[in-house]
C-alpha cells in the first residue's frame, strides 16, 4: 500500500490573496473580440482571477501598452498585427505580445499560463513502513537493523528514516536487504529483513523505519513577461 502524506492544508485564497491574470485584448472585429472574451471567461478557475482589463479592435499600439503596464504585462491579439516600431517599447516596458489566429491555441496557452502562477506544493510519497525489532553491530560506527514490514514494502534503492518517539533520527537509502544471509531486493508486509547503516547506531527496538519518495521537482516555471512578440 502507498500512501501519500500531505501537508497541512494552506488557508483557502481568497480574492486579494490570489494570483491575477490581467489581460489586454484585441481582435480584428467585434465578434473575435466578443468569442474570445467568452472563451477566456470559461477558463475562470478559483485558483487564478482571470479578466480582461481592457479590449478593443485593430492592431496593437502604444496606448495597448499603457494599459498593460497597470496589469499583468500581457496583450492578446487576435487576427490582428503590431503597429511600426513597437519592438523597443515592448523591452522597455518589459510588456509581451502574443498573437494568434487560432482562437483554441489562444485559450489553451491561456491556460497554461494561469497554471504556471498557482504556487504547487509538491507532496512526499510514503511507500512503507516496519517496526524494529532486533538491531546487530555491524561496525564501530554502524548497525544492522533487524525490521519486520507492516505496510507497504522496504526496497533496495528507496529512502528511509528511522523514527523514535522523539520524531525522526536518521535517514539514508536502503543499499541492501538481508533475510537470513540470502540478500533481497524487496520487503512486504510480515517478512523481516535486515538493513545495515553504516554510519548510525543510536536505533532501538519499538523505533519505526519508513520508507519514502521525496517530492518531485516542480515542472515548469511561473509565467513572466518577456518583452517580446510572439506569433503562434
Amino acid at each position: 500500500m502507498v500512501k501519500t502524506v500531505k501537508k497541512p492544508a494552506a488557508p483557502l485564497l481568497t480574492e486579494k490573496k490570489k494570483p491575477k491574470l490581467e489581460i489586454v485584448l484585441k481582435g480584428d472585429s467585434m465578434g473575435s473580440v466578443e468569442a474570445v472574451t467568452k472563451g477566456i471567461a470559461s477558463l475562470s478557475t478559483p485558483a487564478v482571477a482571470i479578466s480582461i482589463i481592457h479590449s478593443g479592435i485593430g492592431d496593437i499600439s502604444k496606448s495597448d501598452v499603457l494599459f498593460a503596464e497597470t496589469a499583468s504585462r500581457l496583450i492578446i491579439g487576435f487576427q490582428v498585427g503590431v503597429t511600426h516600431s513597437l519592438d523597443k517599447i515592448l523591452r522597455e516596458h518589459r510588456i509581451e505580445v502574443r498573437l494568434y489566429q487560432v482562437i483554441y491555441r489562444l485559450l489553451e496557452d491561456i491556460k497554461a499560463i494561469a497554471d504556471s502562477l498557482v504556487p504547487h506544493e509538491p507532496e512526499e510519497q510514503i511507500i512503507g513502513f516496519g517496526k524494529i525489532i532486533a538491531l546487530f553491530k555491524s561496525s564501530r560506527k554502524g548497525i544492522i537493523i533487524g525490521s519486520e514490514v507492516q505496510e507497504g514494502f522496504l526496497a533496495v534503492g528507496e529512502r528511509f528514516r528511522i523514527i523514535t518517539a522523539m520524531g525522526p533520527v536518521y535517514q539514508g537509502t536502503i543499499e541492501s536487504l538481508h533475510r537470513g544471509d540470502v540478500a533481497v531486493q524487496k520487503a512486504v508486509p510480515r517478512q523481516q529483513v535486515g538493513i545495515r547503516i553504516k554510519d548510525f547506531n543510536k536505533a532501538k527496538v519499538g523505533d519505526l523505519v519508513e520508507s519514502f519518495r521525496p517530492p518531485p521537482p516542480e515542472k515548469g516555471r511561473t509565467w513572466e513577461p518577456t518583452g517580446q512578440i510572439i506569433r503562434k
